[in-house]
């Protein structure tokens, strides 16, 4: 179980999983827990699973990226959330927050066509 000083670890007696997973994993099914998540500019930061999500993960990864690519989950992002392997036999819950930093598209900044002097200058300027 890998723990920082900055993650709080769910205790699942308590809190509930959020997803159950049959005998294969399911992106979509993350994909849509993980979206149900993210609102106001905010996403979930932490993937927890339990061992047989875990296992499940890694199969799935390992179809995708060939098994010697997928020894161990630590330190592994998936969908942009970091993996968080716990100790209990099933569970998967998408918790944490960070913010969504948009990037600004510089071609946005851009002026419009029929302002040719400022246009000439954004010329120069590229």
């Amino acid at each position: 179980m890998k723990t920082t000083s900055h993650t709080s670890i769910p205790d699942h007696a308590s809190v509930p999983t959020e997803l159950r997973m049959g005998s294969a994993w399911d992106a979509k099914a993350v994909s849509d827990l993980i979206r149900s998540k993210c609102r106001f500019g905010e996403t979930p930061t932490f993937l927890f699973l339990g061992r047989k999500e875990t296992a499940l993960l890694r199969r799935h990864l390992a179809a995708v990226f060939g098994s010697d690519a997928v020894t161990t989950l630590h330190d592994t992002y998936y969908m942009g959330l970091e993996v968080m392997e716990i100790a209990c036999e099933s569970f998967l819950s998408a918790a944490g927050r960070k913010t969504i930093r948009t990037l600004q598209d510089p071609t946005s900044r851009r002026p419009g066509r029929l302002d040719l002097e400022t246009e000439a200058i954004w010329r120069l300027r590229m």
